[in-house]
């Protein structure tokens, strides 16, 4: 297994079992445990401080995400990238996100609009000087914020726990796409919430929501290891 993992470190209050997951979880969602790669209990446990106990049980909680591959007699491998949970995983997002900002275009508050606007300046701010890696934050943080707004932080929660495919296909296109257009789709869709155009909101979140069909066949011929096999 490849140990030149990334720590964030364990949140007070947490349990041995919610730490490994959202380790485990995020090295694999951020491509650092790549599709492919061998899951070493015993080498988790110990970079994790950790025993195997949580280890293991953070694993059978992936397996069920389908990131993780557990084969009997060989081991626990990282899954390869399925497309057709990406397109469960964007038809979920589409669905839910498009009723969200039609929502906001109704109620949207001004210091909600300014927090909006800070976030999408600091995106425009680190494409600009080459910084993609906190780009991919403050684009969760954006689409979170959404949900906060109109009281439904429980239903981001439960759409995010099934993003895991499709957030490495972002992973992906912000690492290896030259001509990145994520950005100015949130400012599309901010500028359409600040005018309360419903219409344009949800034709330009459905767009946002798409790139990654645009982005496929490139990424494929790229990263061919990082695909499951239809």
């Amino acid at each position: 297994m490849d140990t030149n993992i990334q720590v964030r470190g364990r949140i007070q209050g947490e349990t041995a079992k919610a730490y490994a997951l959202r380790e485990i979880g995020d090295n694999i969602i951020n491509l650092e445990l790549k599709p492919g790669a061998l899951i070493s209990e015993n080498e988790l446990a110990r970079i994790l401080g950790v025993s195997r106990t949580p280890i293991r049980e953070a694993i059978q909680e992936l397996q069920k995400s389908q990131l993780i591959e557990v084969f009997p007699q060989r081991g626990s491998y990282v899954a390869g990238i399925s497309f057709q949970a990406v397109e469960e995983a964007a038809f979920l997002r589409r669905t839910l996100e498009n009723a969200i900002v039609e929502e906001l275009c109704d109620h949207i508050k001004f210091e909600q609009v300014e927090q909006l606007e800070e976030n999408v300046s600091l995106q425009e701010y680190y494409l600009n000087n080459g910084m993609s890696a906190r780009i991919m934050e403050l684009d969760n943080e954006f689409h979170r914020d959404f949900f906060a707004m109109c009281g439904k932080e429980n239903i981001y929660n439960m759409m995010h726990s099934m993003m895991g495919h499709f957030d490495r296909i972002r992973v992906l296109s912000l690492h290896s796409i030259k001509d990145i257009k994520i950005v100015s789709d949130h400012r599309a869709i901010l500028e359409a919430i600040k005018t309360g155009n419903k219409e344009g909101a949800k034709a330009n979140m459905e767009k946002h929501l798409m790139r990654y069909k645009f982005d496929k066949e490139e990424l494929e011929k790229n990263y061919p290891d990082y695909f499951r096999k239809s």
